[in-house]
Order: C-alpha cells, then structure tokens, then sequence
C-alpha cells in the first residue's frame, strides 16, 4: 500500500504538469553493468589471470521508465527496474522521479545529464528500504540509442553500510 501511494504522489504532479499542453510520451529502457575497482591488479600472487583492468564488473542493472517530454529537451517521467551489486550481495529496486535535460550539441547528436530520487527497495532483506539517488552524463544520436556512464546510492542501512553506491556504464533506447 505504501508503494501504491508513492508512486501516485510521484506521479501525479508530473501528469498534472505535462496533460495541460501537447507534450509527448517517451519510454525509456535501459540496462547497464555496475563496475567496482580491481583489489587484485598489482598482486602478481592472486592474479594467476593477468587482469590489469583498473575496474571490473560487479553485477547487473536495468530499468524502465516512462513520461512526458517537450522537444525532446525536458524529460520528466517515473522510473523503476533493479539493481543487483555482487559485493554487497544485494538485489534493490528503486522507483524514482526523473529529469532529463538533453541540448543538442550537433547534427542529430545529444549530450544529457539525468538525476533521479526516490525510494529504494531491497529484495529478500524483510522491510529494508531507504532513498535513491541517481545523476546520469550520457550522449544520444538520432536513433535514440545513447550511452552513459551513472553514478547512483542506494540510502540504506545494509550490513555496517550507511549507503550501497555504484558507478555503472550502460547504454539506453528511449522512443519518443
């Protein structure tokens, strides 16, 4: 029932907002790959495998959004998918407010910074939850297919965690 609720009063001012004029709908999917540090880079002992990577991967995350937009420009819209952080050993989903501001920068090409805020659920960990924050830097080409890189902090009290962040790089398909 909670959730019922935050989702309406997340919504509804956006519907309210953007119903009074011609704008558009887009939706929004996108699927990236959380990245941590590599410890074992410079240890020639417990890297038998020669990784000299500075990051590797560190689990999965998708997410779905959809909303209005003016000009493909402003993007406002509520979004939800999951976050799964093989360190933490954690699987969260947040539902979150969006924003996106997306100028064009040349010929059919979009640079565009995307924050979010919410609240963030963990999956099998009884009633954890906590806020969700998220900003996006990413570039569009005309066939709505953009890539970014993101940093996003699940506000939870896991384990002796205050907060679960990750930085992620992952690729988007928005249709207008």
């Amino acid at each position: 029932m909670k959730i019922a609720v935050f989702v309406l009063c997340l919504f509804l001012p956006i519907y309210s907002v953007f119903s009074q004029s011609n704008k558009k709908a887009y939706t929004q999917f996108d699927i990236s790959i959380p990245l941590k540090g590599n410890p074992n880079r410079e240890n020639p002992e417990i890297n038998t495998s020669k990784n000299n990577s500075f990051f590797i991967p560190d689990g999965l995350s998708s997410k779905f959004g959809y909303g209005y937009h003016h000009n493909k420009w402003i993007l406002l819209g509520i979004h939800t998918g999951f976050d799964w952080k093989i360190s933490e050993k954690l699987v969260a989903v947040p539902l979150f407010a969006n924003l996106r501001l997306s100028p064009i920068i040349g010929d059919d090409m979009r640079i565009y910074i995307q924050t979010g805020f919410g609240k963030s659920f963990a999956i099998g960990r009884g009633s954890l939850n906590g806020n969700y924050k998220k900003i996006s830097l990413g570039i569009e080409k005309s066939d709505d297919l953009s890539f970014y890189i993101e940093l996003s902090d699940h506000v939870l009290k896991y384990n002796s965690l205050k907060s679960v962040p990750i930085i992620s790089i992952g690729m988007a398909i928005t249709t207008f």
